[in-house]
């Protein structure tokens, strides 16, 4: 596990957008989950203003890490930042972005999705390997949308499972645990000196750390790296 600290929310996004370029310039195919989330914002809109001619988009794959149970025009979606941001900016082909269909019924959605995902990616240890996800951690420690109250979806076999906020009684779509360690590149991004307090938790596996979620991203063969700001990490 490795940390890259930058000054701020933007500069974060900065350093996050040139280890991706460089994956994509090195490969003929990149499978990315996005997540949603303030960073992630920054994230796009860099993207389309700075890069939107430097990368071919044909090479990229976008999927999602979690998605409300939300129509894709609801202010809610994952989906709709992203769109609004970054796929209606640049030359991404229509189907090189795989949406999560959060207007569905959502434990039927949850297993389509899963097959989507199955069948367009490549299999490594029994699981689809996806190239990059991208993570956020909310105040409470969860990721994509396992939260702590649901702990037990860190070992699903399902690829894709139900979260809920325990909070607003939301359903989402969210990766499961075994999937995404099994990324070759998992990256967190976080920003905010409210994640201060977790991220210590975390990285000085302080007694409690481990009913967050986030604690419990380590991928079997591929890479752990946080994205921080000097804010997140001022307690390291």
């Amino acid at each position: 596990m490795k940390h890259i600290i930058s000054s701020d929310a933007q500069g974060t996004a900065q350093a996050f957008a040139e280890f991706l370029i460089d994956q994509i310039n090195q490969s003929n195919t990149l499978n990315i989950a996005l997540s949603g989330g303030s960073t992630p914002k920054i994230l796009f809109e860099l993207l389309a203003d700075e890069y939107e001619e430097e990368v071919d988009w044909n090479k990229v794959n976008l999927y999602w890490g979690d998605e409300r149970c939300v129509p894709p025009t609801d202010g809610d979606s994952n989906y709709k930042m992203t769109n609004d941001l970054l796929i209606t900016q640049v030359s991404i082909p229509d189907s090189n972005v795989h949406r999560v269909l959060g207007e569905n019924e959502p434990e039927g959605e949850a297993a389509r999705y899963g097959k989507d995902i199955s069948d367009n990616l490549p299999a490594a240890n029994g699981l689809p390997q996806f190239d990059i996800i991208i993570l956020g951690m909310g105040g409470d420690g969860h990721t994509a949308s396992i939260f702590p109250h649901e702990l037990e979806l860190m070992n699903d076999e399902r690829v894709c499972a139900i979260g809920v906020n325990p909070d607003s009684g939301q359903k989402r779509v969210t990766l499961t645990g075994p999937v995404i360690n099994n990324a070759k590149h998992v990256c967190f991004l976080v920003t905010g000196e409210g994640k201060a307090e977790k991220i210590d938790e975390i990285f000085n596996k302080k007694e409690g750390s481990e009913k967050y979620p986030a604690a419990h991203i380590a991928p079997t063969d591929g890479t752990l790296t946080w994205y921080m700001d000097q804010a997140a990490a001022v307690k390291l």
